[in-house]
């Protein structure tokens, strides 16, 4: 870590912080379950729809292990034996304990909250222990995988199956609730006294969410094939020809971002009838920022593979104008689908 870059200490950081977030949802979930033995069902609700947020953090340890790995081993390390094929490995060991940082200060913060707020209370140390492992072993676990998993290359095979799930997703959500009422007892409560709603609408955001997942790498890869079309030039040709060969890197963060973005255009109907609490705010912010993170971090690593036009002497203006145009053509074809998904995503709330 000494030897690390700015930009690589940055990554880090965002990954103890987002651990950090993460372990204190967990603990306040606990906490009022603790603080509130009568109703045991609502700290369980708050407990499940942790998962979100860990999701988002986990996914963003993931691709900031991706992108540490992508940088060439140290010579002291190939020395000692730890090649190439060692560095998955050093990178989910690097990835745990970055995010077992972010527990640790949780867990200082929780307790101080609760110091202040409710008193020295007894809290269960194995369930504490274990709520706050989670992330670090399953950050680990997915950033070995990932990093021993052969990368596939862009093709636009995903785009039909994204956009037929995200279609499925919206008409599954507007059947249910304007055809069908769920049975008294089955509705799902929503974080931060937000209400309710049928199963079969949140089944519909599971697959409209996966369906913009799915089909980032294509909507992409077709955002590079439209620069590179029409007889284009030297900076359009280069812009093109990068997304189309990043688009499997780039679109699947991307995705998750969309997927994201139009859950909160979709909230915001709930959310200007109803007040969002503390902690419901708290998760909305860090699934938000870990999303944009990891779509972040991931166009910074494929930006690194242009560091072979710098050393060809390639003009800085060049690669920036190139650079900003793969900008300004990936928000053209990904934010009409993001508001389009999320305002028909709200039309089973407004109800």
């Amino acid at each position: 870590m000494r030897r690390a870059r700015p930009l690589s200490l940055l990554r880090r950081l965002l990954v103890v912080a987002a651990s950090a977030g993460t372990g204190f949802l967990l603990l306040a979930a606990v906490g009022h379950a603790l603080g509130h033995p009568q109703d045991p069902s609502a700290g369980l609700v708050r407990l499940a729809w942790c998962v979100v947020p860990l999701a988002t953090a986990v996914h963003l340890t993931v691709a900031v292990a991706q992108t540490e790995t992508g940088e060439r081993a140290h010579p002291g390390l190939v020395a000692a034996g730890l090649g190439r094929s060692w560095l998955p490995v050093l990178a989910a060991v690097s990835t745990g304990v970055s995010c077992l940082l972010g527990s640790l200060v949780a867990l200082g913060v929780f307790l101080w909250f609760r110091e202040r707020l409710a008193g020295v209370l007894p809290l269960p140390v194995a369930g504490i222990a274990t709520l706050l492992v989670v992330l670090p072993l399953v950050g680990a676990a997915g950033s070995l995988l990932a990093l021993r998993r052969r990368r596939r290359a862009a093709t636009v095979a995903g785009l039909p199956w994204g956009v037929a799930l995200t279609a499925a997703g919206l008409a599954v959500e507007v059947y249910a609730s304007r055809w069908t009422r769920p049975a008294a007892g089955t509705a799902l409560p929503l974080p931060g006294g937000l209400g309710a709603i049928a199963p079969a609408v949140l089944v519909g955001w599971v697959l409209t969410a996966s369906g913009l997942v799915l089909a980032g790498p294509g909507l992409v890869h077709f955002g590079g094939r439209l620069l590179a079309a029409f007889r284009p030039g030297a900076v359009r040709l280069l812009a093109g020809r990068t997304l189309q060969t990043q688009a499997a890197r780039v679109g699947r963060p991307l995705g998750v971002l969309c997927a994201v973005a139009s859950a909160a255009l979709a909230a915001t109907v709930l959310h200007s009838a109803r007040p969002l609490g503390p902690l419901t705010g708290l998760g909305a912010a860090l699934v938000l920022a870990c999303t944009t993170a990891t779509a972040c971090t991931a166009a910074t690593g494929s930006a690194q593979a242009c560091e072979v036009l710098e050393e060809l002497a390639a003009p800085a203006r060049v690669l920036r104008l190139a650079a900003l145009l793969r900008l300004l053509v990936v928000l053209a074809v990904l934010a009409p689908v993001t508001w389009a998904v999320g305002q028909l995503a709200a039309l089973p709330l407004a109800r």
